[in-house]
């Protein structure tokens, strides 16, 4: 990873030029980095990271819903990215409007991890309306950035939640909803038998084996869950409400200043970020 100087992004007409004071990586990001989707995408050089928070400085000739001055995030399209920087162009559609009392670091964590902690509660069938019928639930990886968030979903659907993670995290699981907290160390298949016939098995950080396929071949009767991120800008608008309605928080690692972005970049690369890692410009 290298600093380098370059042009502020030129806006086409549906576009926004979001001056960004937080940005927040994924894993995802480091793959792309390590080039695992090349030869298909990106062109390198590239500038890494989707999810990106900040003020709008510039706003294209077709741009409807927002103006000048307004706070906002964005998930960037991962093939373009562009968010590990003082300024980047994204699309209106997009976007979506930060609202008051959300701070730029909590929102820049929602759009990925947020996102697709939130389709895999629903790809079990939670409802948030107060109609849903609670399950038991496994979810794994409950202390990094998407099991966070899908641990608090799950129990805003009024599920019953057994979590897994690293011991030294129990407690913080615990803290943000779980109704048991293990240390993944313990047996998978001992955790999941204790969910009972009707159990649900959300597996929010699926590598690109074949962990899935062993799981539903050893507990046929566990419903397992995997997800790729398909949710759009309202569902945003909808994690972003419950941001501000404090029924939903963004759990943070670490905070680094822009010019340290390389050590940010590698506490994700570790594996072990308690949440969500945030660069602040």
């Amino acid at each position: 990873m290298q600093y380098v100087e370059i042009p502020v992004p030129s806006l086409k007409k549906g576009e926004v030029l979001i001056k960004v004071e937080a940005a927040s990586i994924n894993p995802a990001d480091c793959r792309i980095q390590k080039g695992l989707l090349r030869p298909f995408v990106p062109k390198f050089p590239f500038i890494p990271v989707t999810d990106v928070a900040g003020e709008i400085v510039e706003i294209g000739s077709a741009v409807q819903e927002f103006k000048v001055g307004d706070k906002v995030v964005s998930k960037l399209i991962f093939w373009k990215a562009g968010g590990l920087a003082e300024y980047v162009a994204a699309s209106e559609s997009i976007t979506a409007p930060l609202p008051t009392g959300v701070s730029s670091a909590d929102a820049a964590g929602l759009p990925v991890a947020g996102l697709t902690a939130l389709q895999a509660v629903k790809a079990i069938g939670t409802k948030f309306d107060g109609t849903g019928v609670g399950s038991n639930i496994l979810i794994t990886a409950a202390s990094g950035g998407i099991g966070s968030y899908a641990v608090q979903l799950a129990k805003l659907g009024n599920h019953n939640v057994t979590a897994t993670c690293g011991a030294r995290n129990l407690e913080l699981v615990a803290d943000i909803g779980a109704d048991e907290a293990l240390d993944y160390k313990t047996p998978e298949g001992a955790a999941l038998k204790n969910l009972g016939s009707h159990g649900r098995v959300v597996e929010v950080a699926p590598n690109f084996g074949n962990f899935v396929a062993s799981i539903l071949t050893l507990f046929s009767k566990k419903k397992l869950s995997t997800v790729t991120l398909s949710l759009g800008m309202e569902d945003l608008r909808f994690l972003l409400e419950l941001v501000k309605e404090r029924k939903l928080k963004t759990v943070i690692d670490s905070r680094h200043p822009f010019e340290k972005a390389a050590d940010a970049w590698e506490k994700s690369l570790s594996g072990h970020a308690t949440g969500k890692v945030i660069v602040e410009m």
